[in-house]
């Protein structure tokens, strides 16, 4: 199965992505297709056995669309959309400059005012030739329209089409009605200019709507641009600059002061230091020696360096993460199934209430002009497109904004549950703690100095692989205590290890160990017994037989994780605690970090069946892990929240991907999804509400009450600002900023 990314031509509104998306899931081997009229994207999952671009392109075409295929699909689309707003200010332009001479005739008639006689006796000739030109102008509405009906899909166009073409073809029968001295309709009023004007306005208004479309996907423009464009590679002896698509994995790169790195690698001579921030948000640069990776994208600030290209192109670092954005933008959140279902019968339901409405007034004895004023106001004020922009506009900013703050969200259905999760668990080790254990107290006994014995027990642990070992070590080293090589090494399971060296027998453990061993641990004990309490795990050391003190290690809880606790509380939500160690440590932890409920003693298999006890009580439940360890809970989750740093990203598990190890960002990354969707509900409020007022506005309801009946040209003014409307409402979710903040 493949997924490809499809540049589309030619759509106009939003019922044009629905139909398109109708087209693509007919074909054979699509397995799905998801169409974004605000990006001008589709994508589509298929399997290339049964199908491949070119057919998919052909599809498009058939469909009354096309594909834009260039070498850089990213510059070819920001030309397409270039393109598109320079049309419609050019169209607008001419359609408006035409159409005025025609306003004046019809305020001079209505006004009085007399012009030269001339003018008089060809006006109907002179408006005919004006509105015409204005038609020409504006015949992709008519061409597509009219293509929609054939193809059983009416659009907006649809309604354009009928709605302007209605006024033109009465005028133009009038009006040769008028040339042949027979009157066929009533030529006093003629629509040239309601025409005219109208074509105009729906210029102005996809104007305005093509270049608020251009502002909400800056996002991946922003990403884009993170990029660099060339990279200096060693290749054959020689120093050269290649394109970045030209890099080929193995390739040394040299990395000079200032420049961004190319792509993803391991450094192989030379050292510098490189901000970061663009990952870690932390703007400290990072040091960077032999051995160490590098990430794409980021900047090299002092030294020079070399290093290994290891990941290239789509495996980058920054290309996941666009990669992960363009997903979210392109998909869609489950109250979009509202819109589609509404706007698949919007159309004809417009259509068949313009056709009642008309005949309905002159049946009533308004007369034919009156019928025909309604008919076309119905048509031209209704606005699919508003319902169709309402969720796609939002999740695009509101998805790029995420990317902007670090917070990758999958897809538009993980926006939408984001918002109504009431309960958060926390996976503690290396979530909630930094899951590095570090050496925090170190405790004497039997004549034995703290020095001594943190080089019994460094020694003691020089073989072993355990992290509560590499703590001792690492203690060990910053206290520059010289770790002597011991002579036999035993390791034994859950309790601890035995070493010998210098005539001296090393017992380095639990107080399972020291009892099979028959050490007493004296008054020691009441220590031991403190630090479980306070969540550290003792490490008791014998020297032969006799105690000799307690080193004690914990995993420390991160920075900022009371901090996002209670903020979490503040947001009403329930937090739990999940994990694998003992009660006592467990409740000591979350004490500090201001969580009351635990669940400890929970083996990583067993952690999916407690979110699932959750989920049984009705609740609605995020996962918050490392995204590899708590795979299966994080899938099981309503939301599984990835929290991690670099490339140590967890993408495939979770539904939102925390780039920075900062707690603080669940708390944004709820709070931002919850104003996404207070967006989408406000701009279905009110694409709502401006159908449900401007149609019956527009066929007369108010005019037996204030004789006050609703101009053409006004209902479609209304109509190509109504999705403007939309649109510039999402964006000022740019203005957004998370209540805490974050690093």
């Amino acid at each position: 199965m493949e997924k490809k990314y499809f540049a589309i031509g030619k759509m106009h509104c939003a019922n044009c992505a629905l139909t398109l998306e109708k087209a693509l899931k007919k074909l054979p081997g699509v397995k799905n297709a998801s169409v974004n009229f605000v990006l001008g994207k589709a994508r589509v999952d298929f399997d290339n056995a049964k199908l491949d671009e070119k057919e998919i392109a052909k599809a498009v075409e058939k469909a009354g669309y096309e594909v834009i295929f260039g070498q850089k699909s990213k510059d070819i689309e920001k030309e397409a959309r270039e393109k598109e707003i320079k049309g419609y200010k050019t169209k607008f332009s001419a359609s408006f400059a035409l159409s005025t001479p025609l306003v004046f005739f019809m305020f001079a008639e209505l006004g009085g005012i007399a012009l030269p006689e001339i003018l008089m006796q060809n006006m109907a000739a002179i408006q005919f030739a004006l509105a015409t030109i204005v038609l020409i102008i504006g015949r992709e509405f008519f061409v597509g329209g009219f293509r929609a009906i054939l193809n059983k899909n009416p659009n907006m166009f649809s309604l354009v089409a009928i709605g302007v073409g209605g006024a033109y073809v009465y005028s133009l029968i009038a009006s040769i009605g008028f040339w042949a001295g027979i009157q066929i309709l009533p030529s006093e009023n003629l629509y040239y200019e309601t025409a005219a004007l109208l074509i105009a306005f729906i210029f102005l208004g996809k104007f305005f709507e093509a270049k608020a479309k251009g502002r909400a996907s800056e996002a991946i423009k922003k990403l884009i641009w993170l990029q660099a464009k060339t990279a200096l590679v060693q290749r054959n002896g020689k120093e050269i600059i290649v394109p970045i698509e030209e890099v080929k994995i193995g390739d040394i790169i040299i990395v000079k002061p200032g420049q961004k790195i190319p792509v993803d690698g391991t450094v192989i001579s030379g050292h510098s230091s490189i901000d970061e921030s663009m990952v870690s948000g932390e703007s400290i640069p990072v040091e960077k020696n032999l051995g160490d990776k590098v990430i794409g994208a980021t900047i090299n600030k002092t030294g020079s360096f070399k290093f290994c290209a290891e990941k290239i192109g789509s495996e980058t670092f920054l290309a996941q993460i666009i990669s992960l954005v363009e997903d979210a933008q392109a998909s869609k959140a489950p109250i979009q199934a509202l819109a589609d279902k509404i706007a698949s019968v919007f159309v004809p339901s417009v259509m068949a209430t313009a056709i009642i409405s008309a005949i309905a007034w002159i049946l009533i004895g308004q007369g034919f002009l009156f019928g025909l004023t309604i008919f076309i106001s119905v048509l031209v004020i209704a606005c699919p497109c508003a319902l169709g922009l309402a969720t796609p506009t939002a999740v695009m900013v509101g998805t790029g904004k995420g990317a902007e703050l670090g917070i990758l969200i999958k897809n538009a259905s993980a926006l939408q549950k984001a918002d109504e999760i009431d309960t958060i668990v926390f996976d503690k080790t290396g979530t909630i703690t930094k899951g590095k254990p570090e050496v925090t107290d170190v405790i004497a006994a039997n004549g034995f100095g703290k020095k001594s014995i943190l080089g019994f027990a460094a020694a003691a642990e020089k073989n072993s692989e355990h992290p509560l070992g590499e703590a001792v070590l690492q203690k060990a080293k910053s206290e520059k205590i010289k770790v002597i090589e011991p002579k036999k090494f035993a390791s034994f399971s859950g309790k601890g290890v035995e070493a010998e060296f210098e005539g001296k027998k090393i017992l380095l453990g639990n107080k399972k160990l020291m009892a099979e061993n028959k050490v007493n641990l004296g008054l020691l004990e009441k220590q031991i017994m403190g630090f479980e309490n306070l969540g550290k795990t003792a490490m008791i050391i014998a020297v032969n037989g006799k105690i000799a003190g307690i080193i004690a290690v914990a995993d420390t809880i991160k920075e900022h994780s009371r901090e996002a606790v209670e903020a979490l509380h503040r947001m009403g939500k329930e937090i739990v605690l999940l994990t694998g160690d003992n009660k006592r440590t467990a409740e000591a932890i979350a004490k500090q970090a201001g969580i009351e409920k635990v669940l400890a003693e929970i083996l990583p298999a067993q952690k999916k069946n407690e979110i699932k006890k959750l989920q049984k009580l009705g609740k609605k439940v995020a996962m918050v892990g490392d995204g590899i360890n708590d795979a299966p809970a994080l899938a099981q989750a309503d939301i599984g929240i990835a929290i991690g740093s670099g490339t140590d990203i967890a993408i495939e598990s979770a539904d939102i991907v925390l780039v920075k190890n900062d707690l603080r960002d669940v708390v944004a990354a709820i709070d931002l999804s919850s104003y996404t969707m207070k967006k989408i509900r406000q701009n279905f409020f009110w694409a709502f509400a401006y159908n449900l007022i401007g149609i019956p506005v527009a066929a007369g309801v108010l005019f037996p009450f204030t004789g006050w009946l609703l101009s053409p040209v006004i209902a479609g003014t209304a109509m190509a600002f109504s999705s403007v409307s939309v649109v510039t409402n999402s964006l000022l979710m740019k203005r957004y900023r998370p209540k805490i903040k974050t690093s």
